[in-house]
């Protein structure tokens, strides 16, 4: 894994919205060492007087710049996390180690199994049973100095596995939980944009869970693409990917499952973890529009019962989102090329052979 033991938050966060209790960790690892973080502090334009409170928040290119220099300064990418250093370029060799993997699953596995080379402090494991895959983080024995320096290395770890494995397979890795083993700190409100999705704490480990499809996903990335990305990691495992490759497939399953999705955006922008702005920005970028899955999940369903219920075309209309059944057979002759009623008699214009 590149670049190491550093977190900000996504580009949609507000500009201190990176919590101050990673600046404080990071300075709790000078300690450790016996080292001024001074200098560190200063180039990264942070005033330790401003680090204090349970509103205390820097950006997320003020803490890029402490983690960096200290990872070097003190040589060691766990910024004293665990009972041993992990020399700067500990992680790039874990990233190597999974780039000739042919999918997320053995990259992720892989990963897993060479962090347990570089530290037993903790165990990182992947569990995948039907749709659901689970990360889950576990401490062998206590981390760090403090609280906040084990709350920076949790979060840490699981948002560099995760964003690693998004650059991996070209692809966001959605998150649809995420949970940590201590109580929740005066900024969990930062977790939602740290992670993207519903957090909870108290819990007995740490980890995350997306949907286990991603695992079948295939490593896109080759060793020239390595070598650039090393150069530059940072903002491509703390930046939410952009492009999410079963975000099309995800929207589709919903709209399928959940028929009252189909007249609320907000709602299955929701049940996606994304603003409306973004689903329709992504969707974009995959060559289609909420409109068309809405309009396929529609026709999907209005067949589905017309073949298989007597239910008036009318409630029929209003099942699938229409404000009234004339809308609703305008629709349905522009999918099919014949209305509800015909259809239901057997009837197919040559344009229902599409579909």
């Amino acid at each position: 894994m590149p670049r190491r033991g550093q977190i900000v938050p996504t580009p949609d966060a507000a500009p201190r919205a990176t919590p101050a209790a990673f600046i404080r960790a990071i300075l709790a690892a000078y300690r450790g060492q016996g080292r001024d973080p001074a200098p560190a502090l200063a180039r990264a334009q942070i005033d330790p007087a401003g680090l204090a409170g349970p509103g205390a928040g820097v950006t997320a290119a003020q803490l890029e710049a402490m983690a960096g220099r200290a990872m070097r300064e003190l040589d060691d990418e766990a910024l004293g996390w665990f009972s041993r250093r992990l020399p700067w370029g500990s992680y790039g060799l874990l990233a190597r180690g999974s780039l000739t993997a042919p999918d997320i699953h053995t990259a992720l596995r892989r990963w897993f199994r060479h962090h347990a080379l570089l530290t037993d402090d903790v165990s990182l494991a992947l569990e995948a049973e039907g749709t659901e895959a689970r990360v889950h983080l576990r401490e062998n024995q206590p981390l760090g100095g403090d609280a906040d320096m084990r709350e920076f290395c949790h979060v840490t770890l699981l948002r560099n596995a995760i964003g690693f494995s998004s650059w991996l397979a070209d692809s966001r890795i959605a998150l649809t939980e995420a949970w940590f083993p201590y109580p929740a700190p005066d900024h969990a409100g930062a977790y939602d944009l740290l992670f993207g999705c519903p957090t909870r704490f108290g819990a007995v480990d740490a980890g995350v869970a997306f949907d286990a499809r991603y695992l079948a996903l295939p490593v896109r990335r080759d060793e020239a693409a390595m070598r650039e990305m090393l150069r530059n990691a940072l903002p491509l495992i703390v930046l939410r990917y952009k492009r999410d490759r079963l975000l099309l497939r995800r929207a589709q399953a919903l709209l399928a499952t959940r028929p009252e999705l189909l007249a609320n955006a907000e709602a299955l922008a929701g049940a996606l973890n994304l603003s409306v702005r973004s689903l329709h920005r992504q969707l974009a970028r995959e060559g289609t529009s909420l409109q068309t899955l809405k309009d396929e999940a529609r026709k999907a369903e209005a067949i589905r019962l017309l073949d298989r219920s007597n239910r008036p075309v009318k409630q029929i209309a209003a099942q699938t989102g229409f404000a009234n059944e004339r809308s609703f057979a305008r629709a349905f002759r522009g999918w099919t090329g014949v209305s509800p009623a015909a259809w239901r008699l057997g009837e197919r214009a040559d344009k229902s052979n599409e579909y």
